[in-house]
């Protein structure tokens, strides 16, 4: 089972504040960030603190995630050298920025690799998350997905996207104006959802930028949280609830999966009857429904919801 990520917090390598600030919060996953929210001549220093701020901890029960600078800078190398080396033991996974092959993912893999054996640690521990930012990305998504064992999730890069696709709209998550039709995105997220869910990975939604709109966050959640992402990214403190909510059963709907999953149990069982299809009130379940049950089981217990409801025979 892939660690839970909601809510996905990305906070500047080169910020100490907003890092004291992350340890804090209840979100499922800090990203301690190199690139875009880090300027070129901050990144040396963003290293240094980012490898003190892990090695110091305080990051109980969250994913510690380094966002390195894409193979298209001359940051790479240098990323991932100074921080898995300095801090690689207290380090879950790194994520590659702005990937356009599977071949991208296997160079990180190798050079992971490689820091791994020189440093002592265990080989293939550190995972890999991987965004998808633009068109070449997008038609290689299946491909990105299978390059590594280490490939833990798929994240939707929504801002470069939509300046690599000329998309006429200068705010990040919202539908560009004009088009009236459905979702503009929806092509590009079910594409990410199906390739991560083919290859056993999870699914993340990026950020949006209008951080004060709670509101419109909320609208964005949900949209990704009906088609089955994981999670999204959140960029302040008021959007953390939100994700959770967004990202978590609702408490009647995890109940009623509890109890599918134990009517099911039990009238499969030789005590039960071993029946394949039975009622449960005026419903009716099978395995298929024990399947659709257990994603919303699963996702509630990782939310620490707890039953209201028991099954009685």
């Amino acid at each position: 089972m892939l660690r839970s990520r909601r809510s996905n917090l990305a906070v500047p390598g080169s910020s100490l504040k907003m890092i004291d600030k992350a340890r804090t919060l209840p979100v499922d996953q800090v990203i301690l960030d190199l690139e875009d929210a880090c300027a070129p001549l901050a990144k040396p220093r963003a290293r240094e603190n980012i490898v003190a701020a892990l090695n110091e901890g305080g990051f109980d029960g969250k994913v510690r995630v380094v966002r390195v600078n894409g193979w298209t800078t001359p940051w790479t190398y240098r990323d991932v050298v100074d921080v898995v080396e300095g801090a690689g033991a207290n380090l879950d996974c790194v994520m590659l920025p702005k990937a356009a092959s599977a071949e991208q993912v296997v160079a990180l893999d190798l050079l992971l690799t490689q820091i791994e054996t020189a440093m002592g640690h265990q080989a293939g521990r550190i995972g890999i998350e991987v965004q998808i930012e633009e068109p070449r990305g997008l038609l290689a998504v299946d491909a990105i997905a299978k390059a590594s064992p280490r490939v833990e999730t798929l994240i939707f890069g929504p801002a470069d996207f939509m300046a690599a696709i000329n998309m006429k709209s200068l705010v990040v998550g919202e539908q560009p104006p004009g088009y009236d039709v459905g979702d503009a995105y929806h092509h590009i997220l079910m594409s990410i959802l199906i390739a991560a869910r083919a290859n056993g990975k999870q699914a993340i939604d990026g950020p949006y930028l209008a951080i004060r709109d709670v509101e419109g966050f909320r609208r964005s959640a949900a949209r990704t949280a009906a088609l089955g992402f994981d999670g999204k990214w959140v960029l302040h403190p008021g959007q953390v609830d939100a994700a959770n909510e967004a990202y978590s059963p609702r408490q009647e709907d995890y109940d009623h999966a509890e109890l599918i999953l134990d009517a099911y149990a039990h009238h499969t069982s030789a005590e039960g009857g071993a029946t394949g299809a039975v009622m449960l009130g005026d419903e009716m379940i099978d395995e298929a429904s024990r399947k659709m049950a257990l994603v919303i089981a699963v996702k509630g217990r990782a939310a620490g919801l707890r039953r209201t409801q028991s099954f009685t025979p």
